[in-house]
């Protein structure tokens, strides 16, 4: 009975460790949250802005014939950027992000396309190398505070292959949305090339007009790969919060169920020391029980 006490003492301990570890990084992950919602605020503008302006100039244009916006008509090649996390603790935010990648996948094979992955964060990069899949582009070391100029690097080597003869066709992004501090949605976009939609007026107004110098091409050579480079920067910023958020929940479940953990092993504990106590009871009462039949057979 005393080994199943020591047992349960440790086994308790044990799990008031994990729960202050737990507990640490839910406090942490909290922290991390306002300052990541922040930093999504901060990047609207300038997303609202650029995509105004490319709309501007598309909507002035007579015939948009750009790189970056015209289709191929057998397109052979799909690049799909994969936005995982570099760190763990997060639940299920990472094999939410890698199934929509690996049903994308299938998506595109179906339609006769070969798959080329890019993949953001050291979960992603693990995930595939165990796999044996090559990969085309990797970068890591900034999933939970990504900054303009990791998205600029992403940016510049997508556009880089898209514009190659033998490069990619189209490039999906697979990543993760932040909705809530509950809710987080995994999403997948096509960024390229870019979808050009004819409305009679936008939701937002007419087009200013706008005559440009020396022409619109130039204009958009200019505008569209900063346009590409912030939306993958907004997707970053996306999935860096839904991280903090996911490590959040987890980590707080964790604390919760260690908690029960420690009331179910104190009960079992205060049970197996209940019994002690009342075996102990028991020899010394049948002890001083034998004593006296022992006394009374003397006399």
């Amino acid at each position: 009975m005393g080994a199943q006490l020591r047992l349960l003492r440790r086994r308790i301990r044990s799990v008031k460790s994990t729960a202050k570890i737990t507990r640490a990084q839910e406090l942490i992950a909290s922290s991390r949250i306002i300052k990541a919602q922040q930093r999504m605020q901060a990047a609207v503008p300038y997303e609202r802005e650029i995509t105004h302006a490319v709309s501007a100039v598309l909507s002035n244009t007579a015939r948009v014939d750009h790189p970056l916006t015209v289709a191929k008509e057998q397109p052979r090649t799909a690049g799909v950027l994969i936005v995982t996390s570099d760190r763990g603790f997060a639940g299920g935010f990472n094999a939410n992000v890698l199934r929509e990648a690996e049903a994308l996948r299938g998506h595109l094979s179906d339609r006769g396309l070969s798959v080329q992955p890019y993949v953001v964060g050291r979960k992603g990069l693990t995930w595939h190398r165990f796999r044996g899949r090559e990969l085309f582009g990797e970068w890591d070391g900034f999933s939970d505070n990504p900054s303009y100029g990791h998205a600029k690097d992403i940016a510049n080597a997508l556009i880089g292959s898209f514009k190659q003869d033998d490069g990619i066709d189209e490039i999906h992004v697979v990543s993760t949305e932040f909705v809530s501090m509950l809710t987080q949605n995994v999403v997948v976009k096509r960024i390229l090339p870019l979808e050009v939609e004819e409305t009679e007026e936008p939701p937002d107004g007419p087009m200013p007009y706008f005559e440009f110098e020396p022409g619109a091409g130039d204009v958009l050579d200019a505008l569209l790969p900063r346009y590409i480079e912030s939306r993958i920067y907004n997707a970053l910023l996306q999935s860096a919060a839904s991280e903090h958020a996911a490590r959040r929940r987890a980590m707080k479940s964790a604390t919760d169920n260690a908690n029960d953990l420690i009331g179910v092993f104190t009960r079992q504990m205060n049970q197996a020391r209940q019994a002690e106590i009342t075996q102990e009871i028991s020899e010394i009462v049948g002890g001083a029980n034998a004593l006296a039949d022992a006394a009374a057979g003397k006399e």
